[in-house]
């Protein structure tokens, strides 16, 4: 409600309700106006009181008339301004105990918007306090999921070298089975091929000896040569032979190099992926051999 409302219009107002035969008050001005503060209204209209009195003193200078009608006339308008003067300040004590009530009512008004300012001050400061540590505690957050994050990257990171180690450890694990059996295939031919060399060694050596024998037989008279030519046999005999043993030889070294192998992928597989020793060079067993 506005509470600027000039003093004309109030009293404009009031000498409306008073032209109507009403009392004015301060809810008929207002109501009159359509607008206006109680204060500033009640206070205009004790303006408007003291004014009319003086209205109405004023108003006792009449033209010229007979010394009887215009005593009786002063006399008449004497009395009804006493009791307009008397109405008045009863309306006007009326007007004060409502100020007053007014006043008192502003006061506990005023008094209990300062409480509501405190109390939205103190609400203020405490959300921002609030704010303060909710934006600290935020900050916290960032900077745990931020190290979170970075942990997350490296286990990643970790995994990935792992998964590749583990990828490089098959590989090296298959190359070594690979290899393991290329060695037992060329082993088994190798065994098989001294096989049929020293069956080919035995059986020349048989051979050379049934025709010893044989020559033995037909040449009895010639003892001597016959004697000399078993020595060579003999002697061919031990040579056929000390080569059968070192054929044998290396074909035991040819199983002992392919068990070798073996116990080195069953090593190689017992090992944790994690912990797996760099991959040793390949034929590293033949190169030992």
């Amino acid at each position: 409600m506005a509470v600027g409302v000039p003093e004309n219009e109030v009293f404009a107002a009031a000498d409306a309700v008073l032209g109507r035969g009403e009392r004015p008050t301060v809810e008929r001005v207002r109501l009159e106006l359509g607008r206006g503060s109680p204060a500033r209204v009640g206070g205009l209209l004790d303006i408007w009181w003291a004014r009319l009195a003086e209205r109405l003193n004023g108003e006792t200078r009449l033209p010229t008339l007979p010394s009887e009608v215009s005593q009786a006339f002063v006399s008449v308008w004497q009395q009804a301004t006493h009791l307009a003067q008397g109405a008045a300040e009863l309306t006007l004590t009326e007007q004060r105990q409502v100020l007053d009530l007014e006043r008192e009512r502003l006061a506990v008004v005023e008094d209990q918007a300062r409480q509501d300012v405190a109390k939205g001050r103190q609400q203020m400061t405490e959300a921002v306090v609030g704010r303060q540590a909710a934006e600290l505690r935020l900050a916290d957050l960032e900077l745990l999921l931020s190290q979170r994050q970075t942990q997350i990257d490296d286990l990643q990171q970790q995994r990935e070298s792992l998964a590749h180690e583990r990828r490089e450890a098959q590989q090296h694990n298959l190359e070594l089975q690979q290899e393991l059996q290329a060695l037992r295939l060329k082993a088994e031919q190798e065994r098989v091929a001294q096989e049929t060399y020293v069956r080919g060694v035995e059986d020349r050596a048989h051979r050379e000896i049934d025709r010893a024998r044989e020559e033995g037989k037909a040449v009895a008279n010639q003892v001597k040569a016959a004697s000399r030519k078993s020595d060579d046999l003999q002697r061919k005999l031990e040579s056929a032979q000390s080569e059968l043993s070192q054929v044998q030889q290396r074909a035991a070294a040819q199983l002992a190099r392919a068990e070798t192998l073996e116990q080195q992928l069953i090593q190689t597989r017992k090992l944790p992926e994690t912990k797996r020793k760099p991959r040793a060079p390949k034929n590293s067993a033949l190169a030992k051999t």
